[in-house]
């Protein structure tokens, strides 16, 4: 999938509507019975099927990950945001932990991967076992080890790899990389896509509500990533390793394609050729040795613990409904257990009760230290950063969390934004670099970038960050960068280049601050916003789209448009009415997320009866 970091289309394959089941057929099968944790080096399993199963599957995801070890020993193959792997027994555990979704799949598949930047999940049926069954799995899996290690890459080339790699085989000790997945066989029936299309577009957008195009998409670019590695006119891999080398450099994809792999037209010759063939080759290696089962550690979790964990999927599936009774159960039996005070403070804040969400955060962390994203929504809930002491506390909050979790590139993003308001750009610098350098696929944290460049008089680097986001990424992330390139005087811009917005047709934009949002029966979301020296009223009918910037301190997972947006800076692209009653139908809100001005002595008060969801 392309990698529109602000925006909620991200989460289009994962987030789903949700129906209220009766509690037992809610959490069957693992609320009939415990399930069981297994722990590898760097996986987490909890399956309802017995150790030996858990076991299996872990021993597959750390092969997987030995791949990645192996062949790109530089690669960073960990991130801020833990992966939590359930291995269900069939078609029913999958149906029972998703079922919403399993209704609207076109085929029920052999699992579900669920990224974010907090929280990963995977789902896998034990059923399954003939090879590729995890594939859909697997190529997720390798999505976000791709976007911890580069700032950005073509769509093709993004699931081509992901592809590519999806398709492993395990096979007693051997693992085959580079076998063919079936839909090869797909391909060779149909017309390739030309590679200069090929190079240029996301298949969802270009080829939207066309099933056929976009599964020749996937198809073709795995295959051109295949003869990439495979072919001797490719050098084996070589020229694709420059070409990866020159995308995170800043060159143009064209220009760079055609200077390491030569005439697109002598190329897509030589692809069709390669696809006819019918034989594919695959690497074959051992599996390492070091990966053994039987050291995986083994422990049977209690009843309240398994209905927390599944609550956790659920929540971060944005299924509060069904997550909320597991959580209530499972504190009924155990009223210590940290995870679902932990879950509690998230259902909580998403319904906009900040001090019961703070209760509950305060509650987790206490009982489990090492809850970093407890001890995140705390220090936020209670913070204060409209004296130089209430910004303090959040610093030292902020500094713990990094402790906790090294890795979790929203807290330095949120330090970043303290040091600039402190009058310490250049700290707030090296701090939003080091968001950057965690997560290089999200967009916000390199307009963040931009923004403290800025606000240093380092004009030209910040247009350079807006250009960088703008040429590559869509949606809301977009056209947060253009309004920063619009921020950077014109002679500080490269010159001839022009960057406009995206808008959607036959509509008009406004922008000014949320002044509240009146939320409805039937989904319905009405806007006030304070536009200039006037008050614009919007109502929601028909479908709508909200983006999101990246470095809103509560992240996309707990976005709710009903609460905490108030006074957040917004665009808003709607329709006129037919009448003047309003202003208009919103069709998409752009959440934003500018820089705090620089702040000094005179400009701090006494915050402490301020609401805690008062945020920078």
């Amino acid at each position: 999938m392309p990698m529109v970091s602000a925006s909620l289309a991200r989460f289009r394959a994962f987030i789903f509507t949700t129906v209220v089941f009766i509690f037992s057929a809610a959490i069957s099968p693992a609320g009939e019975k415990q399930l069981v944790e297994v722990r590898s080096p760097n996986f987490r399993v909890l399956t309802d099927s017995g150790e030996g199963q858990g076991r299996r599957v872990a021993r597959e995801f750390e092969e997987m990950r030995a791949v990645f070890a192996t062949g790109f020993p530089a690669l960073r193959l960990s991130g801020g945001a833990p992966l939590l792997i359930f291995a269900v027994q069939d078609e029913n555990g999958l149906k029972a932990m998703a079922p919403e979704k399993f209704k609207t799949m076109p085929a029920k598949p052999g699992g579900l991967f669920v990224p974010g930047p907090e929280r990963q999940f995977a789902i896998v049926r034990l059923d399954l076992v003939a090879s590729g069954s995890y594939a859909i799995v697997y190529h997720e899996y390798v999505h976000s080890l791709l976007h911890l290690n580069f700032r950005w890459l073509p769509t093709w080339l993004d699931e081509g790899l992901a592809e590519f790699y999806a398709h492993t085989r395990f096979e007693g000790e051997k693992i085959y990389i580079g076998a063919p997945p079936r839909e090869v066989n797909y391909l060779q029936r149909r017309t390739l896509i030309p590679l200069e299309t090929l190079l240029k577009v996301s298949p969802y957008r270009f080829y939207r509500g066309d099933e056929g195009q976009i599964a020749t998409f996937y198809s073709e670019a795995w295959a051109l990533v295949h003869y990439m590695i495979f072919s001797p006119d490719m050098e084996h891999g070589k020229k694709l390793g420059h070409f990866y080398n020159q995308l995170q450099a800043g060159e143009d994809q064209l220009k760079a394609f055609r200077e390491d792999f030569g005439d697109l037209k002598t190329l897509e010759s030589a692809l069709y050729r390669y696809i006819s063939a019918f034989t594919f080759q695959s690497w074959v290696t051992e599996s390492p040795a070091s990966i053994q089962e039987k050291d995986f550690s083994v422990r049977k979790m209690s009843k309240a613990e398994s209905m927390a964990e599944i609550a956790s999927f659920r929540l971060w599936n944005r299924d509060e409904s069904e997550a909320t009774p597991l959580v209530e159960e499972a504190l009924k039996q155990e009223p210590n257990l940290a995870v679902a005070h932990e879950e509690m403070g998230f259902i909580y804040f998403q319904d906009g009760k900040d001090q019961d969400a703070l209760r509950e955060f305060h509650r987790a962390y206490d009982l489990d230290k090492q809850r970093y994203l407890s001890q995140y929504f705390a220090t936020m809930l209670a913070g204060h950063t409209d004296t130089a002491a209430g910004r303090e506390a959040v610093r030292a909050g902020l500094l713990e969390t990094t402790k906790l979790n090294p890795d979790f590139a929203h807290a330095y993003a949120q330090l970043a934004k303290l040091e600039f308001v402190d009058g310490r750009g250049v700290e707030a610098l090296t701090l939003s670099r080091k968001a950057e350098a965690l997560q290089p696929s999200v967009a916000g944290y390199h307009l963040l970038s931009g923004q403290i460049l800025l606000g240093l008089k380092k004009e030209k680097e910040a247009a350079e960050h807006a250009q960088w986001v703008a040429e590559r990424w869509e949606s809301s992330d977009h056209n947060e960068a253009v309004a920063l390139w619009n921020r950077v005087p014109e002679a500080s811009r490269p010159v001839g280049t022009t960057i406009v917005e995206e808008l959607q047709p036959q509509s008009k934009s406004a922008e000014g601050t949320i002044l509240s949002v009146t939320c409805g029966e039937k989904g319905r979301k009405d806007v006030s916003l304070q536009h200039d020296d006037e008050v614009l009223t919007f109502h929601s009918k028909g479908a709508q789209a909200i983006g999101f910037s990246d470095t809103i301190w509560y992240g996309i997972n707990h976005l709710n448009l009903c609460y905490h947006v108030e006074g957040m800076h917004a665009v808003v692209r709607y329709r006129p009415p037919i009448g003047n009653e309003y202003t208009g139908d919103w069709l998409w809100i752009e959440l934003r997320d500018a820089l705090p001005p620089v702040r000094d002595a005179t400009h701090d008060h006494d915050a402490s009866k301020d609401s805690p969801a008062k945020k920078e």
